[in-house]
């Protein structure tokens, strides 16, 4: 079976929620002033993207490999350079942004930031208008320049319809709710089958319910009904099934710089590291990211002794022990993912523990 990527419908998606963001301006419902005076002027968005990971898996891609960078890069490019383009009908069929009708004065601290302009001819106290500085100056417009020269100058020309177009977020309940279990923002799969721990009405811990990855979903019922990440044999799961976990820290980072070379707002990643790291490899890895360029770099290291997260592999659990004191001062031990029964309810030991320990024990 051959899987490949509809990059057609991807920009007729990416071309349509461009048009709806920017309606969403006049909508804003902003509660100060100063606030949408802000959006008003700039009509700024952010527009992103989940699912990264599952789409690799589905593609045949491990994530992490240089393959899997190129691809992300990509869709991070597409999402840009067609959003950019939207940007300049909607530009011509409604005017552009408001703040690039304006003209600015040339500044010493401007020409330091921005030698071309100077190259360009421009000197301290001229005036150069708002889509110029924008489109032909801007360090992030002049990598769609490298693609898109024409459409850079066309909007240095007419101007954009806003100043900021994608922003990479977590996206984890959306991937959760609305896609099937999809991975979140630009991360692998945490897991392809896992534990979430998830607030219900009534119980006075949180309760375990055992989730699959999209990716893992489409593989049961595409190839075969019985993969699992754990099975041997027929029913192993291929090898591009990467998790969160068996990235290297490093080829998260490379992920990341790659998708934020297109990004001209935040982008938010998390870097899973063992528990076990040395501290020298974890000082590495912020050295790493910020030769890389990262705008941030945010690490997630799997500590039972602190607090369980929402999201639990199987594994974890039944690898960490948990120890009760009762007021008799005695100690049940039992693992994580071991059933005790208490209060008249069944919890896991892990979610009975963190309850417990952190005072919200009948408070959720």
């Amino acid at each position: 079976m051959h899987a490949s990527f509809d990059w057609t419908l991807f920009r007729e998606v990416v071309q349509v929620f461009t048009r709806m963001l920017d309606n969403v301006v006049e909508i804003n419902g902003l509660v100060l002033e100063q606030q949408r005076a802000e959006i008003q002027s700039k009509r700024r968005h952010g527009m992103g993207f989940l699912g990264l990971g599952s789409a690799l898996a589905m593609l045949g891609i491990p994530y992490g490999c240089t393959a899997s960078v190129e691809f992300s890069a990509d869709v991070a490019a597409e999402l840009a350079i067609t959003g950019w383009k939207a940007a300049l009908d909607l530009a011509k069929e409604k005017g552009p942004a408001p703040i690039l009708l304006q003209e600015f004065e040339v500044t010493g601290e401007m020409l330091r930031l921005r030698p071309e302009m100077a190259s360009d001819g421009y000197k301290v106290g001229d005036k150069v208008p708002g889509r110029v500085l924008h489109a032909r100056y801007s360090r992030y417009m002049q990598r769609i320049a490298l693609r898109e020269p024409k459409l850079v100058e066309d909007l240095a020309e007419i101007g954009a319809r806003f100043t900021h177009h994608t922003s990479i977020a977590p996206t984890g309940t959306i991937a959760l709710s609305l896609g099937n279990n999809a991975s979140n923002g630009v991360e692998p799969s945490f897991a392809h089958l896992y534990s979430r721990n998830v607030i219900r009405e009534g119980r006075k811990t949180k309760e375990k319910v055992d989730v699959c990855s999209f990716e893992l979903l489409a593989y049961r019922s595409l190839v075969n009904p019985n993969a699992s990440p754990d099975a041997t044999g027929d029913d192993r799961l291929p090898d591009y099934f990467v998790s969160a976990d068996s990235v290297k820290p490093k080829e998260h980072v490379d992920v990341q710089a790659a998708v934020q070379f297109w990004i001209d707002s935040a982008i938010s990643k998390t870097v899973n590291v063992p528990t076990d790291i040395p501290f020298a490899d974890f000082q590495d890895l912020y050295l790493y990211a910020a030769d890389k360029g990262l705008k941030g770099c945010t690490t997630f290291r799997f500590n039972p002794e602190a607090f369980q997260g929402v999201l639990v592999r199987e594994s974890d659990l039944a690898n960490t022990e948990y120890v009760f004191q009762l007021e008799d001062g005695s100690e049940v031990r039992a693992k994580g993912n071991d059933m005790i029964e208490y209060d008249g309810e069944l919890h896991t030991a892990a979610n009975l523990y963190d309850a417990l320990k952190e005072g919200l024990y009948g408070r959720l």
